[in-house]
């Protein structure tokens, strides 16, 4: 049996499958990784024969003072002496896939997890082998309860480096690598705040 086909029927199922096509659209975009308030950025560089590539959460100011003394009497996103993450959402992380010496300090291949603790003059960075962390915890999905915290007993490396200042606001923090003598530089920088950490070829 033949059923017979309503002028205007066409137009107005074409606007139907539009209109279900943009909101599934919409619906993938919300869950795309970019519509994040701290959007995933990734570095990535060779230092001689190494890979190295970090992944870390962008987080921006938004009208915030992010590092600072709390002493001071201000309040501060990222305080001075604090173990951070190095970014938003998830720990940051960085891969080498041969050994490297960071700051001078020899680092074997693998993935590990990069916690600091800014300070007015220095900052001290931590290349841990605790993964998958939720910030400085791992979090249970189900129980909305932290499983495990940053154990210092995992840091595998930890090195000091100075900070310095910027001449002009950065809204967005950025990790970027940079050509340095002897290899590159693994450069942090956020506010008016940019630390440089060394990286070069360790050999076998």
């Amino acid at each position: 049996m033949r059923y017979p086909f309503r002028a205007g029927a066409l137009p107005a199922l074409l606007a139907l499958t539009a209109v279900v096509l943009s909101a599934e659209s919409a619906a993938a975009q919300d869950l795309h990784d970019s519509r994040r308030p701290s959007p995933v950025g990734i570095a990535k560089t060779f230092v001689g024969d190494a890979y190295v590539k970090v992944t870390y959460g962008r987080p921006y100011v938004r009208d915030r003072d992010v590092f600072g003394d709390p002493a001071d009497g201000g309040t501060y996103l990222v305080p001075f002496g604090e173990l951070w993450r190095t970014g938003a959402n998830e720990a940051t992380e960085i891969t080498v896939t041969r050994p490297v010496l960071i700051a001078g300090k020899r680092l074997e291949a693998g993935t590990y997890s990069i916690f600091t603790v800014p300070g007015a003059s220095n900052w001290t960075v931590r290349f841990n082998t605790g993964l998958g962390m939720d910030g400085t915890g791992r979090l249970d999905a189900e129980t909305g309860q932290f499983t495990r915290s940053y154990d210092e007993g995992d840091d595998l490396l930890v090195v000091e480096v100075p900070s310095g200042s910027l001449p002009a606001d950065v809204d967005q923090f950025t990790i970027a690598f940079e050509t340095a003598e002897g290899g590159v530089h693994m450069v942090l920088s956020w506010e008016r705040t940019e630390v440089r950490i060394p990286i070069a070829a360790a050999g076998v």
